[in-house]
């Protein structure tokens, strides 16, 4: 079968070796189908749809994906997917463990993400316009919001707020389908 294209990176992704985020205590490394226990209980605990087993194991088996644990001392407290589609990367998953949230750790893990793709590879990301505290922190790492999805969660039928790091148009967005959005967005 012909390759399309899709997932294929011109130049693989960095690897890292277990960076300490050493304000938090955090260690980050690569994430593996031996976690997925401890991730879908974080999931679990964080989502009103959760990702099943087979769709971590689906975008964990993807050439160009990164995913990565946080880990303080042995024990997962976060994860994070980010996989390539075509021209843009796309944040499909983070999450950290309710008790341990407010402590950088979803920061930590985002940070490191970028930093195993290539340098201002354009990053896209849906979020719930509910989500406030999830905003600004994608806002603090360079994240702006361009529009929104509508209808996009289905257990509820909320509408995502679509946000960029990089240029959109890169990626091959044109900018006539940028969303003007209401105040407070």
């Amino acid at each position: 079968m012909p390759n399309s294209g899709l997932n294929v990176t011109a130049r693989p992704t960095k690897e890292a070796t277990h960076p300490t985020d050493p304000a938090s205590g955090v260690r980050i490394r690569s994430l593996g189908y031996a976690d997925l226990t401890h991730v879908i209980s974080i999931e679990r605990r964080s989502f009103a749809s959760p990702w099943s087993v087979g769709m971590f194991a689906l975008e964990m088996s993807k050439p160009d994906t990164v995913s990565l644990a946080a880990l303080e001392g042995s024990r997962i407290i976060g994860y994070l997917v980010l996989s390539r589609y075509d021209r843009a990367w796309h944040l499909m998953n983070i999450a950290v463990a309710p008790e341990h949230r407010r402590r950088g750790t979803a920061s930590v893990l985002v940070n490191e993400a970028l930093a195993r793709i290539d340098e201002g590879a354009p990053v896209t990301l849906e979020v719930r316009p509910t989500n406030r505290s999830a905003i600004r922190l994608y806002a603090s790492l360079g994240f702006r919001s361009y529009g929104l999805r509508r209808g996009y969660y289905p257990d509820n039928g909320e509408d995502a707020l679509i946000m960029w790091k990089g240029d959109p148009e890169v990626a091959g967005v044109p900018a006539e389908s940028f969303e003007e959005l209401p105040a407070g967005i």
